[in-house]
C-alpha cells in the first residue's frame, strides 16, 4: 500500500512551479545588469562591415572626411557602433552610393512587395525551432530588414529570450492571444471580450528593428476556443485569424518570423495558413526523421481539407528543412543528413545549423550569440557559431529576396 505521505499532490507541484518562477526571474535580471532589462551591445568594426558588406578601410576613410557620424571608441581609439548607428550608416550609403550596388543597403521591401511571413515548424520538441527563429530573427534585423518576431508557442521561450517572464509579466494578457481569441457572443453586450489589434499587443523590443509579438499560457485556450467556436458562422474561421491580424500591421513590417509550437493544432495551423515561407527544423537522426515524415504527412492531409472548406488554396514562396543541431564529426549523423539530402535534394538547405556550446552557453543568460560580449567566449567556437548561423541566414535572405523576385 502507497504511504500517503510519501505521495506529490498537485499543490506541492504548484509550489514548484511558483519557487522555479521566482528564481528564474532573479535570474534573468542578475544576467542583465545594470538595470534587469536586456539592452543590446555594440559592435566592432569587422561586424559592422560584414553587415554592410564594405571595407573597414571604406569605413575608415568615410569617418576621415566625416561624410559619417563619429560614434563610440575604447582607450585604443576602437570603434563600437550601435544597431542603431549601423543603420544610419546604412542609410548613408544607401543614399550616397551610385548604381545598382546601392541596393544592398536595403535589402527589404519595396513598392509592391508582400510582407514575407515565414513560420519556423516541426512536429517534435528540441528540433531548435526557438533557437533557429531567434537567431533568424536577429540576423535579418541587423540585416537591415524590419522584423517581427511572432511568439505562437504557449510555453513562451521566444517570449523568454527577449529578457520577459511570461508567466509573471503576461499572466492576464498582452500577448498574441489577444489578437486571435474569439468574442463571447453570449456575454452580456459590453462584455463580449473579443480580439484586440494586434498593434496593441506587440512590444518593442532593446533589438532594433525587431519588435516582438509575446505568447503566454494563455494561449492554449485558443486550442479550446477554435475547437468551440469551428461551427459558429460569427466567428472568423481560425484559419483567417492570424492572417487577418498580421495584415493590420503588414505596413510595418518587411518580414514576419513565427516560432510555432511543436505540435499540429490549431495554432500551428494558422501560422501555416498565414506564412509565405516554411522552415521545417530537424535534427539529424532517423527517429527525428520519422517523427518529420509523419508531421509533413498531417499537414498535407490537413491543409488540404482547410483548402477545400475555405476554397483557397495554401501555397508557399518556398518551404526548406534546416539540419539543426549538427555535429560534423559524428558519423551516424553525417550519414543520416547525407540520406535526408538525397530524398528532399535543394529542399535541404545547404548550410546546417551547428551544434554549439557558444549557442548553448548564450542561451544560459537568454541570449543569443549576436548578443553576447565576444570577450566571454573562446573566440574560436563563438566565430564558428556565428558563421553557421549567418551562413543558414544567408541562404534564407537568398529565398526572401527570390519570392520578392530579385
Amino acid at each position: 500500500m502507497v504511504d500517503q505521505n510519501q505521495l506529490v499532490s498537485s499543490s506541492k507541484i504548484g509550489e514548484c512551479a511558483e519557487t522555479l518562477s521566482a528564481a528564474l526571474d532573479v535570474q534573468l535580471k542578475e544576467s542583465h545588469q545594470p538595470g534587469g532589462t536586456k539592452v543590446l551591445r555594440k559592435f566592432a568594426v569587422g561586424e559592422v562591415c560584414e553587415l554592410l558588406g564594405v571595407t573597414p578601410d571604406m569605413l575608415r576613410n568615410r569617418h576621415k572626411n566625416k561624410s559619417i557620424p563619429e560614434v563610440e571608441t575604447d582607450a585604443r581609439g576602437h570603434r563600437y557602433y550601435s544597431a542603431e548607428e549601423i543603420d544610419q550608416l546604412r542609410n548613408i550609403l544607401f543614399e550616397t552610393t551610385r548604381g545598382k550596388s546601392k541596393d544592398s543597403f536595403r535589402p527589404g521591401r519595396r513598392k509592391g512587395d508582400p510582407m514575407q511571413i515565414i513560420s519556423c515548424v516541426n512536429f517534435k520538441g528540441g528540433s531548435a525551432k526557438t533557437t533557429s527563429a531567434a537567431h533568424l530573427a536577429h540576423r535579418l534585423a541587423l540585416r537591415g530588414y524590419k522584423v517581427l518576431a511572432c511568439d505562437l508557442d504557449p510555453q513562451a521561450s521566444l517570449t523568454t529570450l527577449f529578457g520577459y517572464r511570461p508567466e509573471i509579466e503576461f499572466a492576464e494578457g498582452g500577448t498574441i492571444y489577444d489578437a486571435l481569441r474569439y468574442a463571447d457572443f453570449d456575454a452580456p453586450e459590453g462584455e463580449q471580450d473579443g480580439p484586440v489589434p494586434l498593434r496593441e499587443v506587440i512590444r518593442k523590443t532593446y533589438f532594433h528593428n525587431l519588435d516582438l509579438a509575446p505568447a503566454g499560457l494563455l494561449l492554449t485556450e485558443y486550442e479550446t476556443e477554435t475547437a468551440n467556436s469551428l461551427r459558429d458562422p460569427r466567428h472568423t474561421i481560425f484559419a483567417k485569424r492570424l492572417s487577418e491580424a498580421l495584415e493590420t500591421v503588414s505596413d510595418d513590417y518587411d518580414l514576419v518570423i513565427i516560432d510555432c509550437p511543436p505540435q499540429l493544432g490549431f495554432t500551428t495551423l494558422s501560422a501555416l495558413i498565414a506564412s509565405t515561407g516554411l522552415i521545417v527544423t530537424v535534427v539529424p537522426g532517423m527517429l527525428d526523421i520519422a517523427s518529420m515524415s509523419q508531421f509533413l504527412k498531417l499537414v498535407s492531409e490537413t491543409l488540404g481539407a482547410v483548402s477545400t472548406y475555405t476554397g483557397q488554396d495554401v501555397a508557399y514562396s518556398f518551404v526548406k528543412f534546416l539540419v539543426t543541431r549538427y555535429e560534423p564529426n559524428d558519423g551516424p549523423q553525417r550519414q543520416t543528413e547525407g540520406y535526408l539530402r538525397a530524398i528532399l535534394k535543394d529542399m535541404v538547405l545547404t548550410n546546417p545549423m551547428l551544434k554549439s556550446t557558444a549557442i548553448s552557453d548564450a542561451g544560459m543568460t537568454q541570449q543569443t550569440i549576436y548578443e553576447v560580449d565576444p570577450k566571454d567566449f573562446v573566440r574560436a567556437t563563438l566565430d564558428r557559431a556565428i558563421t553557421s548561423v549567418n551562413d543558414v541566414a544567408a541562404e534564407i535572405e537568398t529565398c526572401i529576396q527570390g519570392a520578392w523576385r530579385r
